[in-house]
């Protein structure tokens, strides 16, 4: 064996150690759920569970109005996903290509809100959330998350590895600045806006503190705040109704990702530091 397989074997050793090490605690909430109560406090645990069961998946569509729930979540997360990409490509398309007055001062703005902690600002946003009358509201639990800095960087950085003369050829032909994002530049940022809407409906969907206070009754509540409240007990919580909740929400975000998961990796690839 040369030393370029030996090589190999090891870094695919060493892939496989991270596989199992990322894995096992998703295959660990799946199979859990399918526990019952008293074998998921056994110690030492079980893997594989000594006699399935279904009455945690039961228990949950029972106990919750999951349909209401699985709603909230999936209007939030679109509209929430839709929001970024809009506004994400337009700013980080005039950030690119666009040459205005203070432009180095606004995107040094956008990088600095990147330094800022998510916990450092959200008594101000619940406060502002607040004034303007959006607690326990759909629109308060989207509004302040349709555009983020970093969505901004990103579309920006991938931008800018696009030809700047599409840009004078669309003026040269009469065409305005909208016109020219919406018809020149935005049907190229295809593996970009793959990589953003992936990553902020992820956020979206699992997002939980954000909800946790803004939603203050059972109509707006969004999946993990439901699933949080009610597998809690009188005296313990309920791990197999936490399990098999924590895996349907988790359901609806891996089939997205698999069905994007090509677009998101070229997306990332391609999108580099310039």
């Amino acid at each position: 064996m040369n030393r370029s397989t030996s090589g190999k074997w090891w870094l695919y050793g060493l892939l496989s150690i991270a596989v199992v090490i990322v894995s096992a605690p998703f295959l660990w909430m799946v199979v859990g759920s399918f526990k019952t109560t008293p074998e998921l406090r056994r110690n030492p645990p079980t893997w594989l569970p000594e006699h399935a069961t279904l009455d945690n998946y039961t228990q949950l569509f029972a106990r919750l109005d999951f349909g209401t729930y699985f709603f909230n979540s999936t209007v939030v997360a679109v509209v929430v996903t839709a929001g970024n990409l809009l506004f994400c490509s337009m700013l980080g398309y005039a950030l690119a290509m666009l040459d205005f007055r203070g432009k180095k001062a606004l995107f040094g703005v956008v990088m600095a809100t990147l330094l800022i902690p998510g916990v450092v600002t959200f008594v101000p946003l619940f406060v502002l959330v607040a004034n303007a009358g959006l607690v326990d509201t759909l629109p308060g639990l989207m509004l302040p998350f349709l555009a983020a800095p970093f969505g901004v960087f990103l579309m920006r950085q991938f931008i800018l590895g696009l030809p700047r003369d599409l840009l004078d050829a669309g003026r040269v032909d009469g065409a305005g600045e909208l016109r020219i994002f919406a018809r020149i530049f935005l049907p190229l940022c295809g593996p970009a806006l793959a990589t953003l809407g992936i990553l902020t409906f992820l956020g979206s969907w699992n997002n939980f503190l954000w909800p946790l206070v803004v939603a203050q009754t059972e109509d707006t509540y969004t999946l993990p705040v439901a699933l949080a409240l009610y597998s809690k007990g009188q005296n313990s919580t309920n791990y197999g109704l936490l399990l098999a909740g924590a895996t349907v929400v988790v359901m609806p975000v891996l089939l997205v990702f698999l069905a994007f998961q090509r677009r998101v990796i070229e997306g990332i690839a391609t999108t580099g530091i310039k």
